[in-house]
């Protein structure tokens, strides 16, 4: 927990994109084992929560869309089996006590939301479909310019993508920043007058070999992780990145093994 005599006033966790139902199962046993160790203050959900590909108008481009008395039970189905990945997160979090948690709207959760506002379905909206107000966190939608900050590092779901996207967040937002959406581990710093300023790509936690078909054989870089922050009093932050490999990491001198 956040250890105030050395200066940290919140411990923060951050997670980037799951695509539940296509998540890493192992990955995230992992980080609900990390939740129990370092019991955070504060929760960071990076988008990008639920895959959402029924909602999406790429799935069906090539595809008959079935009549809405088959689809939209498809569609509740996808609703729940994201709420259960939720709730494998929330429930350890209730655990260590954790009760200030931001959800960084995805591009993939906007899905949900352009089908909701399309179709007069408000019940699919990212707000109502995760129940966020329920499980006590705050929203912060994906087209909202302004990210999320605590202390002096910013938060987001990502806009940039390319070979330089870490450093393309460091250019737009100009503050320190931690956001997913490319699925690859990467660092961008940049020194100002008042300090060094950095951009973290965090990775994900999706099932990586579940996409293979998608990438259609292409190598890909992406990595599993996610973030301990620490915020002190002055608002100064440390960041540290914690990688997950075949389901295991070592954190602090402890092995966290996804795979028992």
């Amino acid at each position: 927990m956040a250890n105030k005599k050395k200066g940290v006033i919140q411990r923060v966790i951050v997670t980037p994109d799951k695509h539940f139902p296509l998540h890493d199962k192992k990955a995230i046993n992992v980080v609900c084992k990390a939740i129990e160790m370092v019991k955070p203050t504060a929760y960071v959900d990076l988008g990008d929560t639920g895959e959402w590909e029924l909602f999406s108008n790429h799935h069906w481009r090539k595809l008959d869309k079935p009549p809405d008395n088959l689809l939209i039970p498809m569609l509740d189905k996808s609703v729940e089996e994201v709420n259960k990945g939720m709730d494998q997160i929330d429930k350890v979090l209730d655990k260590v006590g954790c009760k200030a948690r931001y959800f960084m709207q995805g591009n993939h959760e906007e899905w949900l939301d352009t089908y909701a506002k399309n179709h007069s379905r408000p019940r699919f909206l990212t707000q109502n479909a995760l129940r966020l107000k329920e499980r006590g966190y705050e929203f912060h939608p994906y087209s909202r310019k302004i990210p999320l900050k605590l202390g002096n590092i910013n938060f987001k779901h990502g806009h940039r993508t390319g070979v330089h996207h870490a450093k393309a967040h460091l250019v737009m937002y100009g503050e320190s920043v931690i956001y997913g959406h490319t699925h690859d581990l990467q660092r961008h710093s940049d020194a100002k007058l008042s300090g060094v300023i950095s951009a973290w790509s965090l990775g994900c936690l999706k099932d990586i070999k579940k996409d293979e078909e998608w990438l259609r054989g292409n190598l890909t870089n992406w990595s599993h992780a996610f973030a301990i922050v620490d915020i002190q009093k002055n608002n100064s932050y440390s960041v540290q990145i914690v990688e997950i490999k075949n389901g295991r990491t070592n954190l602090w001198g402890q092995i966290l093994d996804g795979n028992i």
